[in-house]
């Protein structure tokens, strides 16, 4: 069994100074929430113990403060397909981490509600900063295209807004 993190950027700043959509920051908003799920998912016991983000300045800024602010002791590696790739593409570029109980996957809408919906058969709204938690009945990362999964929670930092771990 294997457990499967989707994790949506934080807000991003539509009004900031950047070229590209791939370099769109995240706005203060985005900054709390990404902190408060690092907190939330390591006081619930779901830390990851491997972190793959978008190389898009939001997603990654979104994992390293997930990871920073949670103080997971876990790697955080990037990988343009989350940033470029349909829910296909993710799945493949997943297939190729480690074998390790939990993983997750830090991206982007449409993809990560279309990955929930692939891989449960859930109906997910995957608003920013949400983690989806899926358990799949899997030994292996490999392949994980073609896995079926169970949808375990879907977390949202609204939810903890005031909670112990919302202390910024």
């Amino acid at each position: 069994m294997r457990t499967l993190l989707l994790m949506r950027h934080a807000k991003s700043d539509w009004d900031a100074d950047f070229e590209s959509d791939h370099e769109r920051p995240l706005n203060d908003r985005g900054v709390h929430g990404a902190r408060l799920m690092g907190r939330v998912l390591a006081g619930r016991g779901l830390a990851p113990n491997l972190v793959v983000s978008s190389t898009a300045v939001r997603a990654r800024t979104t994992a390293e403060l997930a990871v920073d602010s949670g103080e997971w002791d876990c790697a955080l590696r990037l990988d343009r397909a989350l940033y470029e790739s349909g829910p296909a593409g993710v799945l493949a570029a997943a297939s190729t981490a480690p074998d390790v109980p939990s993983l997750m996957l830090v991206g982007h809408q449409p993809t990560w509600s279309l990955l929930v919906r692939e891989l449960t058969d859930e109906t997910v709204d995957m608003k920013t900063a949400a983690v989806a938690v899926v358990e799949i009945g899997i030994d292996s990362w490999r392949p994980l295209t073609g896995a079926e999964g169970k949808l375990v929670e879907v977390l949202f930092p609204g939810d903890f807004a005031g909670s112990e771990w919302d202390r910024e």
